[in-house]
């Protein structure tokens, strides 16, 4: 039994993991959403957004980047985890 467990579901559960690590990294992107932010302030300054529309979009990418900041420290202190 422990045979078919090795060669059957420990490769599925590594092959999960890999899958759940990668979603991660692409949803909770701090790079991506402090570029956004950039792009967000840029815009305004240039005059293609305006004054509201700016503040409403910095106020959720603001929050996105504390969720993002939090579930990769969380991520990389190894507390989240793919369970078999």
């Amino acid at each position: 039994m422990f045979i078919i467990d090795d060669l059957l579901v420990r490769p599925f559960i590594n092959i999960v993991d890999a899958i759940h690590t990668l979603a991660l990294n692409e949803m909770y992107d701090v790079e991506a959403i402090e570029d956004e932010l950039k792009e967000n302030q840029l815009l305004f300054e240039l005059g293609e957004r305006s004054e509201t529309e700016y503040r409403q979009r910095k106020a959720v990418l603001e929050e996105e980047l504390a969720i993002a900041r939090e579930v990769q420290e969380e991520f990389s202190s190894g507390r989240i985890e793919v369970k078999s």
